[in-house]
């Protein structure tokens, strides 16, 4: 949510910091802008709206500098429009900054600046940060972000320029910093996909530090002023993993990606009929499980709960994260909480962690992020390795989170002494290509995407694993269509959201074989009485299926723990046609971030 850069070097600092914000617009926002200085002057360009309109501003061509920041703003306070996107001055043009975040304290510092006399301009909470700078400021930048931010409280993601002084100071709480070490030039940016064309090597910022940066490189300090050592590490991902490859949009490459990322999940985690991983936790002794997280992340953590509690006997509870971190959890120290995060830095999620860890909880991380701070702050983890994941809407991302969950339970359960199902790992170790073989239906789903890119409203069903697939297939539609969609548990389809079905609502089930095929089987009859279109997802050759459905779309068969890795990868494809389609931007859909680094 949101994107910042920054850069201080030898190069001509317009076009490199244009290119970066480029690299984070898949993060969402509603404007942009950009500061150069060039040790006379400090000039800011901005406005509502595409980084594309600001790049045909005249006045960026003549525009010059060694020195800026620059800023992707998703709206919070204040509605998108130039006086609130950022960067944002103080009163003398003198200090600029850009930030991420929310300051929760931003009302009563207004009231005190604006007494002193500062003319604050815009409704952003981000402008009174140059403010209180300014009012702190006696000749050294440091000193007064240090002191700045000692008053505030909230989140932020900073970055701080001042026109007499050659250096970027950076700064965070709650909200992610990257500092790339080029030669003779430093960037820092919100994420690393707007520093790795530039280097590899990169130091990430913890909570309450800032940073000396210039072109030599960079110090670190706490709020209290002391140095603070940091190691060096080097980005694994190259610039080839993220661009599109010849594909329309990133989801759909990422989509087409999924037999990939989820091999790299599982490479090297079974061996010899074991599970191997590298977590340094006692988990003989489980009292109960806790999955916390967001979004596509929390559909994931209801599938570990079905798969967790049929392997392992262990009752599982999944939160929402925002949800959690607000209420009296009753955690302990015989719990272990399993936090699921994309990014590593989902804002609520990372709240919910830091509460179970302070109430004695056990902590396992799941990320794809390397270096992000859920990945730091837990007890122990697994990086998911689906790679860098650019659409907002999550698909490989979700699959390789299952995966890993898969790979957890087996692992809790070898930790206990219990034997593990060998037709289970072998199954698991095939998946990869059960997964290919269903992308191969891509043209025919995209054929009966065709029939429904002007529904209104879609629904979809399933029951046990395949209830979370079903909210999962209506978030992606949701997301990127715009296309109103439910997911519901296919036997309370009679408790209320039947009520909704004739001949215009289509509704999706998933209905492969298990446990409770044929209430599925009923559930669809009880559709097909009320004229509902039918399409379904089955790895069954039931007449039933055949004679109840309006299309059908077959997946390979497999064992029931390992279905929604399967059955999702339909709705993830019926998804994206009709969103693509109706003519929308897939890959930036409006009003969403890829990272939620805010409540």
């Amino acid at each position: 949510m949101c994107g910042i850069i920054g850069y201080i070097g030898n190069k001509n600092v317009v076009p490199l910091l244009i290119d970066g914000l480029k690299k984070l617009e898949y993060r969402g926002y509603d404007s942009a802008g950009i500061c150069v200085s060039n040790g006379n002057e400090m000039k800011i360009i901005k406005n509502a709206g595409k980084i594309s309109k600001l790049e045909k501003r005249q006045e960026l061509a003549k525009l010059k500098g060694n020195i800026g920041i620059a800023h992707t703003r998703w709206a919070t306070h204040g509605e998108p429009n130039e006086t609130n996107a950022h960067p944002h001055f103080d009163c003398k043009g003198d200090i600029s900054i850009v930030h991420n975040g929310i300051i929760e304290n931003y009302q009563a510092l207004k009231d005190l600046l604006e007494k002193e006399g500062h003319n604050i301009v815009s409704e952003t909470d981000s402008e009174i940060i140059a403010h209180l700078i300014e009012k702190f400021y006696s000749g050294n930048i440091e000193d007064s972000v240090i002191r700045a931010l000692n008053n505030i409280e909230g989140t932020f993601g900073l970055l701080v320029v001042h026109r007499n002084e050659e250096k970027i100071i950076a700064a965070r709480r709650g909200s992610p910093l990257i500092i790339g070490l080029g030669k003779g030039e430093t960037i820092v940016a919100s994420d690393a996909v707007a520093i790795f064309k530039h280097t590899k090597r990169v130091v990430y910022l913890q909570d309450n530090e800032i940073s000396i940066i210039d072109r030599d490189g960079f110090a670190i300090k706490n709020l209290a002023g002391k140095k603070v050592g940091k190691k060096v590490q080097e980005i694994k991902w190259n610039i080839n993993e993220i661009e599109k490859k010849g594909y329309k949009h990133f989801m759909l490459k990422e989509i087409f990606e999924q037999p990939e990322a989820v091999a790299n999940t599982l490479r090297g985690r079974i061996k010899n009929g074991k599970i191997r991983l590298s977590i340094d936790l006692d988990l003989n002794k489980l009292n109960r499980i806790l999955i916390t997280a967001c979004g596509t992340s929390w559909h994931s953590a209801l599938i570990g709960k079905y798969i967790i509690e049929n392997l392992v006997n262990i009752p599982v509870e999944v939160d929402y994260a925002s949800e959690f971190r607000y209420r009296n959890t009753l955690v302990n120290e015989d719990d272990l909480m399993i936090v699921i995060s994309q990014s590593g830095e989902t804002a609520d999620t990372l709240a919910a962690l830091l509460k179970a860890k302070s109430e004695g909880a056990k902590t396992i991380g799941l990320v794809n992020v390397v270096g992000s701070t859920i990945a730091r702050e837990v007890d122990s983890g697994i990086y998911i390795h689906a790679g860098p994941e650019i659409g907002v809407a999550s698909t490989k991302a979700f699959l390789c989170q299952v995966a890993a969950l898969l790979i957890i339970a087996l692992y809790i359960k070898q930790q206990k002494g219990m034997a593990l199902d060998q037709k289970l790992l072998k199954a698991l170790k095939n998946i990869p290509d059960k997964i290919a073989i269903t992308l191969k239906q891509s043209e025919e789903i995209k054929k009966i995407a065709m029939q429904f890119e002007d529904r209104k409203n879609f629904l979809y069903l399933g029951r046990g694993m395949n209830f979370p697939v079903a909210l999962e297939g209506a978030l992606k539609l949701k997301e990127i269509s715009y296309i109103h969609a439910e997911g519901y548990p296919a036997a309370e389809m009679k408790h209320g959201p039947i009520a909704l079905i004739d001949e215009n609502i289509p509704v999706v089930f998933l209905a492969t074989k298990g446990p409770v095929f044929d209430k599925v089987l009923s559930n669809m009859q009880e559709v097909k009485a009320r004229k509902g279109i039918i399409i379904t997802v089955t790895d069954n050759g039931n007449k039933a299926i055949e004679r109840l459905s309006d299309y059908v779309l077959k997946v390979p068969e497999t064992l029931e723990e390992l279905s929604p890795l399967i059955n999702v990868i339909p709705l993830q494809l019926l998804a994206y046609y009709i969103a693509d389609m109706k003519g929308l931007n897939v890959d930036k859909p409006r009003n969403l971030a890829k990272s939620v680094t805010v409540e």
